[in-house]
């Protein structure tokens, strides 16, 4: 702060550096700034910076024993699923390849009569001292990858690694109500571990594929299905499709395009089992598109029929626009 808060200094320092503070002949330093460590050890009680940062950032110092057993990773594996399979649920086989203990040297990562002897590099501690300026920080020894040993002749299979990539047939039980997302964790079937370590774990994210005929939304399904202006006007009883085969719904006689019908039960078992969604049936009101004679013809006698009474949104919607734009 004395050096920057000083024109002169601050001029000093960008052209010197360092030394422009350095000691003069006949006399001692000058100013308050200078080795910026020195700041750090005055503030901290004169300790030693690798050891504080040791202590700060937890590296280095007493832990677990870098040549004792190691836990393999855990890994990812995405599976595609239809959506009955996940309204119902389903039995799935997958194969992955994974590291798994190596065959030929069982884990050792040692040639047969090799031993295993400590890392000269890191004197068995699995990891190196690195100085970045006045800081000191210890990292990953890059010889022994942290083990703190390395091999006298590594094993030629797995390269002195002790695993090897293997393929693996998992058993899986997809429960009903899973949705597109969801994971599945299959405990000791992720990578193999090293050095007698447990395996780590595999996680399945299931993706669920679009279905031509339902929409999920959380617990439950929609679907529209076309109906025909008579059945819309006059009132029918309309066949619907479910997952679980079909149902019938009662289209009472005024029917509206888009109205939605609710079949209770009919959709998603909540994954939690927290109940059943239901099947929403929106119906679409179709006109039709293609007429012979006699029908346009019956057509027209029925339009000119109707009255106000017949199309009463169709009037309402007029009668407010008129007064609008009055």
């Amino acid at each position: 702060y004395e050096v920057l808060s000083d024109t002169e200094k601050r001029s000093a320092y960008d052209r010197l550096g360092h030394a422009a503070f350095d000691r003069r002949a006949g006399g001692g330093r000058s100013g308050g700034f200078h080795d910026p460590a020195d700041i750090f050890r005055q503030t901290f009680g004169g300790a030693d910076l690798g050891s504080l940062f040791e202590q700060m950032f937890g590296m280095g110092g007493d832990g677990e024993d870098p040549s004792g057993p190691s836990r393999g990773a855990d890994l990812r594996y995405d599976l595609e699923i239809t959506l009955e399979e996940a309204v119902s649920g389903v039995d799935r086989e997958i194969t992955v390849t994974k590291p798994g203990v190596c065959p030929a040297c069982h884990g050792n990562g040692a040639e047969k009569g090799s031993k295993r002897i400590r890392c000269l590099q890191c004197a068995g501690r699995g990891q190196v001292l690195v100085s970045r300026g006045f800081i000191s920080l210890r990292q990953t020894c890059p010889r022994c990858n942290g083990g703190g040993e390395v091999v006298e002749k590594p094993c030629k299979t797995c390269r002195g690694d002790g695993r090897t990539d293997q393929p693996s047939t998992i058993s899986l039980r997809i429960p009903p109500g899973v949705d597109n997302g969801t994971r599945l964790r299959s405990s000791g079937n992720g990578a193999a571990g090293q050095r007698g370590g447990p395996a780590g774990d595999l996680y399945i994210v299931l993706h669920v594929q679009d279905h031509e005929i339902f929409k999920r939304d959380e617990d439950n399904l929609l679907c529209e299905i076309p109906i025909a202006f008579t059945q819309a006007a006059l009132g029918a009883d309309v066949e619907v499709p479910t997952l679980g085969g079909k149902a019938n719904i009662r289209v009472p006689a005024g029917t509206q395009h888009g109205t939605l019908f609710r079949l209770k039960g009919r959709g998603v078992k909540n994954v939690q089992g927290h109940g059943t969604g239901d099947l929403m049936v929106r119906v679409l009101v179709e006109v039709p598109s293609q007429l012979n004679s006699e029908q346009r013809e019956k057509l027209e006698e029925f339009a000119r029929l109707c009255d106000d009474d017949v199309n009463p949104q169709k009037t309402s919607f007029f009668k407010r626009a008129k007064e609008f734009f009055s």
